[in-house]
C-alpha cells in the first residue's frame, strides 16, 4: 500500500491529519536535518496505521515536503 504525505517541519506541536485513507498531512517538531524529520514521519504513520516501523519506508520525496511511503 502506498501513502501520500505532505510534511510541515519545525512545527510547535505534532499533528497527523488524515485527508483520506491514503493521504495525510503531518506536522513534526524536527527540522529537516540529518533525516530527523523523515524518521519521525515514518514513526507517526506506522503508529497511526498500527504497523511496525520496519514495514514503512519512504519510496519518493526524501528531500521534498511531498512524500510517498510504502507500507507493508
Amino acid at each position: 500500500m502506498y501513502v501520500h504525505v505532505k510534511v510541515h517541519t519545525g512545527a510547535k506541536r505534532e499533528v497527523l491529519k488524515e485527508i483520506s485513507h491514503d493521504h495525510f498531512e503531518i506536522a513534526v517538531k524536527q527540522e529537516p536535518r540529518q533525516n530527523l524529520a523523515n524518521r519521525r514521519v515514518i514513526e507517526l504513520v506506522a503508529a497511526h496505521l498500527r504497523t511496525p516501523v520496519q514495514k514503512v519506508r519512504i519510496t519518493s520525496g526524501h528531500h521534498s515536503p511531498s512524500k510517498i511511503l510504502s507500507v507493508g
